[in-house]
């Protein structure tokens, strides 16, 4: 059978972070409950549509997932089992905040199928998080990962975040020393960035201009500082046994994310909830992103194929220029040429980097003939290196990583 990955996601949290530009916002329990039915009527229509696939991992995402109560979420995985085809080994994923897990619901979460937690701690200092917006301190994550172990998880990632307002190296290094002496199995490190449309770009935007004029030091790490934290992450975590196999992923042997090693080699997958992203099959595909139109949608059991559907939707969309129709918005086929860029932006992220073997055997050519210049010269400047029937980034080009990837994308047409 053919291989799918699913992706729930749960759009609703207890209130914004200052940094946060996910689609999520906080709601009151009847639109959670709409929402939930309207979900579990997707998840059985697309069941519908992809019972030749076999589904390997599952990941609810969000938002916060776990602001919903135990039975809801069992209740969303359930639907998931009794319309999907499901592996006796899938990686089942949902994320979690500390302060919205209790005892009772982490051991429903396990009761239900979920074998795997990702806490989003991102510091355990208490100031950071307080300038984080975060609804947690350090005490309520002990707790939470504490209810959890307790509870029967036995594959726990924790999100981190560093390059933070006043974070200083050794802020940094307290923190990944207090997360690695509670045994994860996972560990995402990434670095703060400030999005548009936020309270934190608002707010550093100006103090970059106050500081230019000369009002006071940068609140924000210099970047001398930033490339220090990515390194001491490294060096510290492997002496901890986790190893890096992703930018900003690190695992114990055995315990990558399978999920989003997916998204990394490509492989199919579907997302479902509000604003959700497919790629199934050369076609991507969305949910709209606007909580009214999403809960009045509706999904009969009794229709045409997707994949007809979706096609359908494309010649309407040339033929009218209309970008929504039916249950997506901005439905895409990827040609060669996207799927190549692709191919080397996301396989590239990956510490083992991508095969040029795989390359010719996916699109007929070799690698060196579509990318041959970029390849030549981000080895020459140290930004990549080749060892066999491999290409991959270096330390160097892992710490200047989207300015490398960049270079793979095309400029023309191909």
């Amino acid at each position: 059978m053919k291989e799918l990955e699913l992706y729930l996601h749960i759009p609703f949290c207890e209130r914004k972070c200052a940094y946060c530009d996910f689609l999520s916002a906080p709601a009151d329990l009847p639109v959670r409950i709409s929402y939930i039915k309207k979900l579990q009527e997707e998840i059985a229509y697309y069941g519908a549509q992809y019972g030749e696939y076999q589904v390997s991992s599952i990941f609810f995402g969000g938002g916060t997932p776990t602001i919903l109560e135990g039975y809801q979420l069992a209740a969303i995985l359930e639907t998931v089992k009794e319309h999907f085809n499901i592996t006796t080994d899938a990686e089942i994923t949902v994320e979690c905040n500390p302060g919205t897990l209790t005892a009772g619901k982490a051991e429903k979460l396990v009761q239900a199928g979920f074998n795997r937690l990702s806490m989003g701690l991102q510091s355990a200092d208490d100031r950071e998080l307080q300038l984080l917006g975060r609804i947690h301190n350090f005490a309520q994550f002990l707790e939470s990962y504490d209810l959890a172990r307790k509870a029967g998880f036995r594959n726990i990632n924790v999100d981190l975040m560093s390059a933070l307002p006043g974070q200083t190296l050794k802020s940094w290094q307290d923190t990944l020393q207090k997360v690695t002496a509670l045994r994860p199995e996972h560990i995402s490190a990434y670095s703060l960035i400030i999005e548009e449309g936020t309270p934190f770009y608002e707010r550093f935007a100006e103090d970059e201009r106050i500081r230019e004029e000369g009002g006071h030091p940068r609140l924000l790490p210099e970047e001398d500082v930033e490339r220090q934290m990515y390194e001491l992450t490294e060096t510290f975590l492997h002496t901890k046994g986790y190893e890096r196999y992703e930018i900003s992923n690190y695992a114990k042997p055995g315990y990558e994310c399978r999920h989003n090693c997916g998204y990394w080699i490509r492989k199919d997958y579907l997302g479902l909830g509000l604003g959700a992203s497919s790629l199934v099959e050369h076609q991507r595909f969305q949910n709209t992103s606007e909580l009214k139109t999403y809960l009045e949608q509706e999904y009969s059991p009794q229709c045409e194929g997707q994949h007809e559907r979706i096609a359908e939707t494309i010649q309407l969309q040339e033929e009218t220029g209309l970008t929504q129709t039916g249950h997506h918005i901005h439905i895409e086929t990827l040609d060669k040429k996207s799927e190549m860029e692709e191919f080397m932006f996301l396989g590239l992220r990956k510490t083992k980097g991508i095969s040029k073997k795989e390359f010719i055997e996916r699109f007929g050519c070799s690698m060196d003939s579509v990318y041959g210049k970029p390849l030549i010269e981000s080895m020459k400047q140290g930004m990549m290196k080749e060892e066999g029937d491999r290409v991959f980034l270096t330390q160097d080009g892992t710490l200047v990583s989207n300015q490398v990837l960049c270079e793979f994308l095309f400029d023309e047409e191909v």
